[in-house]
């Protein structure tokens, strides 16, 4: 099996990247804009950036690794070694996640919100693309 990407697999990730990116570009401008009128309750500096910035790049590498499993599983003909691939992945990419939260909200170079947020992305582009571009 080649670790190339197949063209249905790499057309999902950019149009998920491009939905991660969108949505890390919002979160920075609400925390600007609550800033404005709420100065004292929400903060606005590097922080924010930088955890939207680390908080997209983390859920856009759980999509691409859930496609490269799916991918691999697909090509697979034993259904107990796929199936078990899956759940490797799985756990492995949930553990990613969890490691990246306790990183949002214990490494004071985050903004924990701003961190956490960018992870439902992915989710959130897919149903998003699939109401408006219904084909």
């Amino acid at each position: 099996m080649s670790a190339k990407l197949q063209p249905a697999v790499k057309k999902e990730c950019v149009k998920v990247l491009i939905s991660v990116l969108i949505g890390a570009a919002l979160t920075v401008l609400a925390f600007f804009i609550l800033n404005i009128f709420l100065p004292e309750d929400v903060p606005f500096d590097y922080k924010v950036i930088v955890a939207a910035l680390c908080g997209s790049a983390v859920a856009f590498l759980n999509f691409f690794l859930m496609c490269l499993t799916v991918q691999k599983v697909a090509a697979e003909t034993d259904d107990g070694r796929a199936r078990n691939r899956m759940k490797v992945s799985y756990t492995y990419r949930y553990l990613m996640q969890i490691a990246w939260i306790v990183m949002a909200l214990t490494i004071p170079v985050f903004n924990p919100i701003a961190g956490i947020i960018p992870l439902i992305f992915p989710s959130l582009g897919i149903k998003i693309a699939s109401i408006f571009f219904k084909k």
